[in-house]
This record gives structure tokens, C-alpha cells and sequence, in this order.
């Protein structure tokens, strides 16, 4: 559960309010309550502001703090303390060499070590979209590798039966094999796509959609391409 999501859990228990009735009065689905407070969810900042005030109570994360640099948010007190420390001890180093540090050059590499700007691609993967700050944690974005993680930015509404629709942004990270009942983007027939994968045996698969009636491709497993697993999705208000 995310520190968000169990803040959220928190409050709604302590005003007697059940997930359905939070749902309705944000406009969502139960399910997607139930997947915020369990972490599999991320809430954008309108939608932060909007339970705030159903709740009557900032609902933000006491524990981040924000620094000035590049105008950027850090978990907590521990993320500051390992950019303090970084920096000197780059600054140590520079000192030992005899040579005069360059301030900006030292932080911006403290940074790095704590927090990395994610891409956020179309489907090709190759065209930015936008960038996005998350905190690096024992050399990993939420578990994965720092350098396997990206943003997708969702380019129709195949899958929105599953509440992932145009313009949302998901999470995830580059995954080339295949597992089952993942939704990932895929490679087939000449297209890009996100599809839920469902194995079959062996040799084949099936690729499920949602743009409001599901529907089911059967196809060869040599026939696709897994590049990417969808992990989490922000959805667009």
C-alpha cells in the first residue's frame, strides 16, 4: 500500500465512509478506490485536491518536501539528507583532486542518485512526450531498474473497458517476455498496441480489448512482440 493510498484508507475509515460511497462522490468507480488506497493507482494532483475536499483535510503526503532545485518533489527527509551527503562528499572528492568544484555540476549529480526524470513516450518509443520525476531507491524506481522504467502515454481507447483510456499515463517498465493476464504494449501486425495478454498453450495467445465490448484476438506466440508491461495508469480527468 502506498503512503498515500493508506492515508486515504485512513481517513475514509475514521469518517465512516465506504469505498463505494468515496467512489460516487468522486465520480469513479468503487474498483478504482480500492486500487489508490492498495497503491495500484496513482493519483494525479487534481484528483488529490478533489478528495481533500470530500474529506475536509489536506490529503497529500505530510512527508514530502519540496527543494528548490529544478522545482522538484523528494520522499522525505532521508532522500534530502542523501543529496547533502552526495554533494559533500563530491565536493571532497574535488577538493582532494585540487580542483575547483562547479556547485551546480555537484547537485545536479546528487540528484541524480536519489531522483531521475522518466520519459514519458508515444508508442513508438522514441518520441517524448513529457518527463516526470520519481525517486530513486536502492538503485530502483518502484522495484524495477532505474534504466528499464518509462511513462507510456495512452494513444486510444482499446482498453477502455479497463478504465485506460486516451490521454491517461501509465507506468511501466520494458518487459520482453510473456505473462499471462499482463496488459502490455505490444508489436503485431505492423502496430503498436496495448493488449491484455491471456496464454492459451505454447504456441499461442490471446490478445483481449475493451473499447466498450471485449473482444479477443487468437495469435501465434512468434507472431508479437512484448515491449513494454503496464504496471500502473494515471488516469485523465
Amino acid at each position: 500500500m502506498s503512503r498515500i493510498g493508506s492515508k486515504i484508507s485512513s481517513i475514509r475509515i475514521q469518517r465512516g465512509m465506504a469505498q463505494k460511497e468515496l467512489a460516487k462522490k468522486l465520480g469513479v468507480s468503487e474498483k478504482f478506490i480500492i486500487e489508490v488506497e492498495e497503491g495500484r493507482r496513482i493519483l494525479n494532483d487534481a484528483l488529490i485536491e478533489r478528495i481533500s475536499k470530500i474529506f475536509g483535510q489536506n490529503i497529500d503526503d505530510e512527508m514530502l518536501y519540496e527543494i528548490e532545485e529544478k522545482g522538484e518533489k523528494l520522499q522525505g527527509k532521508k532522500d534530502i539528507e542523501e543529496i547533502r551527503k552526495a554533494a559533500e562528499q563530491k565536493l571532497r572528492e574535488a577538493q582532494k583532486a585540487q580542483e575547483p568544484p562547479k556547485v551546480q555540476e555537484v547537485w545536479n549529480d546528487a540528484l541524480e542518485s536519489v531522483l531521475k526524470n522518466v520519459p514519458v513516450y508515444s508508442y513508438d518509443l522514441s518520441t517524448i512526450v513529457d518527463v516526470r520525476p520519481l525517486p530513486v531507491i536502492s538503485n530502483k524506481i518502484e522495484g524495477y531498474s532505474k534504466d528499464k522504467v518509462l511513462f507510456l502515454r495512452i494513444e486510444d481507447d482499446d482498453m477502455i473497458g479497463f478504465r485506460i483510456a486516451k490521454g491517461d499515463i501509465a507506468f511501466g517498465h520494458i518487459m520482453h517476455e510473456i505473462e499471462n493476464n499482463a496488459i502490455c504494449l505490444v508489436e503485431y501486425g505492423g502496430q503498436r498496441l496495448i493488449r491484455q495478454i491471456k496464454r492459451l498453450d505454447s504456441n499461442n495467445i490471446l490478445l483481449v480489448s475493451n473499447k466498450r465490448s471485449l473482444t479477443t484476438e487468437t495469435v501465434q506466440v512468434k507472431s508479437i512482440k512484448v515491449l513494454v508491461k503496464l504496471d500502473k495508469v494515471e488516469i485523465k480527468l
